[in-house]
């Protein structure tokens, strides 16, 4: 595994649990707003998984899960392995993905490696690779998509609005690729941290446009939208 960070403790990103997060080097997109750019493209050292191992020894009984994220979790060969051990450890996982992956998390899923997956939406199909900046086997998305929604885990869409990649219009191509999904979060773009330096001045939606989208969602038949 290539982990380049480990954050101790986190009260928001794992539903209804007290979480370590475990953040992964290396990704397959080159979204522009990305919020982790020093994971993407990296020289940096990595950690070695047995200090992950070690720290989470020292937090049975007082963390609940662990969420494994990157850049992108599912290019790194040796995860299942990874999640395995942690699962032994008697923690709950979360998996945040691009879902690119099919095979990768076809295997996470099949395994029961995961309690909780959360995968990013980019956008509808038709302008998935000019936001991924890079070429896309889109038909392993929608299997990745198809997979998770009738795996039985819990489970989360979600897609970073900006205005300057997104229209209100796009939400119709992103309904139809998730249509029925449990649940999908409308995330605010905030320009702190960018893979492309000419997105801190990027800008989201406004209140009215959120509302509008949610409007749209809600026509196919996603039980729970909202903005964050």
């Amino acid at each position: 595994m290539l982990i380049g960070g480990l954050q101790k403790t986190s009260l928001i990103d794992f539903p209804k649990r007290i979480a370590a997060i475990v953040f992964t080097h290396g990704c397959n997109f080159r979204c522009p707003y990305c919020h982790n750019p020093e994971l993407v493209i990296s020289n940096h050292e990595s950690l070695d998984d047995n200090f992950v191992f070690d720290f989470l020894e020292t937090r049975k009984g007082k963390l609940k899960g662990v969420v494994v994220t990157g850049g992108e979790p599912c290019i790194q060969k040796d995860l299942p392995e990874f999640l395995g051990k942690i699962k032994s450890m008697g923690f709950d996982i979360k998996l945040d993905t691009n879902g690119s992956q099919y095979s990768m998390l076809e295997k996470i899923v099949s395994e029961k490696l995961a309690d909780y997956i959360a995968m990013d939406i980019k956008a509808p199909l038709d302008k998935y690779e000019t936001i991924a900046g890079t070429n896309i086997n889109l038909q392993n998305l929608e299997k990745s998509v198809n997979l998770i929604m009738s795996s039985g885990i819990d489970y989360e869409f979600r897609t970073t609005v900006t205005r300057e990649l997104l229209n209100v219009d796009d939400f119709f191509g992103i309904g139809e690729l998730i249509t029925g999904a449990k649940q999908y979060y409308l995330q605010k773009f905030v320009p702190n941290k960018v893979l492309d330096e000419t997105f801190k001045s990027a800008s989201s939606f406004n209140d009215e446009e959120f509302q509008e989208c949610i409007h749209i969602l809600k026509s196919y038949d996603i039980k729970k939208v909202t903005v964050r």
